[in-house]
């Protein structure tokens, strides 16, 4: 902003800078925040992204809140992006990016859906345009604050997510997802930190507790009877302590804390419903979410 507006850094908006791949669902993210009163442009240039912030500061605060959606749609413009954040950085703008991610059979079948093209595949497959806009987007996701997987959620699930996110009057200094899963079904693509509860026995194994899932006392209580269950979870949380406040001095608000086990119903429950009473009892807003159980 100009030197005469420095003074007045309070009616600067505050902007989300909405990307991601292509049919992950930025229009749907996008329209989440039109209805929370967001002001939002789709498809804008990266090098007008400052003049409208600027705008939105001379409005008198009719315009307080800005989102925009930056896609390979205007790839051409797409290079002036990292430029345009330097110049946001520069004039205080409170700013954060939102990334929508999904796998490749996901996006696949999407756009199959739909009979559209992926906008970079030329005259290749959807499946070569999907891995040339990986490739542009990977420093960007890199430098994503908040990343939603959205393989796996509908409509109505990612609009959830957002509310999550983006709803609430007071934004909280940081928020966490802790989510439980299954090695054997993949990593989160959305995951921040990722723990491995493997070395705790299985209850797997044991009879009586097979049919049950980490949410029951006896699967927990058997969880944190064995050797380093407890002493982990301990460490863990001061570990994640450290890089809470790391997260905040660098303006990070949103962690993704994937915790695992072989299958995602025992151990990594337990240990993911433990972990997250610890953050709530140190002031970070907390979000569980246990992605494969049931699924066995």
């Amino acid at each position: 902003m100009r030197d005469s507006d420095q003074g007045e850094s309070a009616a600067i908006p505050e902007l989300v800078i909405i990307s991601g791949m292509s049919g992950a669902g930025r229009s749907t993210a996008a329209k989440c925040l039109e209805d929370l009163g967001w002001f939002v442009v789709d498809n804008i240039p990266p090098e007008l992204i400052p003049p409208m912030v600027e705008l939105g500061a001379r409005s008198q605060g009719n315009v307080a809140r800005i989102a925009v959606v930056v896609d390979v749609r205007g790839r051409r413009f797409f290079d002036n992006l990292k430029q345009s954040l330097s110049t946001l950085d520069a004039q205080n703008v409170k700013r954060r990016i939102v990334f929508l991610e999904s796998s490749d059979e996901a996006l696949v079948r999407r756009f199959e859906s739909v009979r559209r093209p992926h906008p970079l595949q030329g005259d290749g497959r959807i499946v070569d345009g999907i891995a040339a806009e990986r490739d542009l987007l990977r420093e960007l996701r890199g430098d994503a604050d908040l990343v939603i997987d959205t393989s796996s959620l509908n409509v109505h699930e990612l609009r959830a997510k957002m509310d999550a996110q983006f709803a609430g009057e007071e934004v909280p200094e940081l928020r966490a997802t802790v989510m439980s899963f299954g090695f054997k079904y993949g990593l989160p693509v959305d995951a921040d930190l990722v723990v491995d509860c493997r070395f705790i026995p299985n209850p797997h194994w044991v009879p009586e507790l097979r049919p049950y899932t980490g949410l029951n006392e006896e699967v927990s209580g058997y969880v944190f009877s064995q050797p380093g269950a407890k002493e982990f979870l301990d460490g863990y949380t001061e570990l994640l302590r450290i890089v809470a406040e790391g997260y905040r001095r660098e303006g990070k608000r949103y962690v993704t804390i994937a915790v695992g086990c072989t299958g995602g119903k025992h151990r990594s429950v337990a240990m993911s419903e433990k972990l997250a009473r610890r953050l709530v009892s140190e002031g970070v807003e907390t979000v569980v979410v246990h992605r494969d159980m049931g699924r066995e």
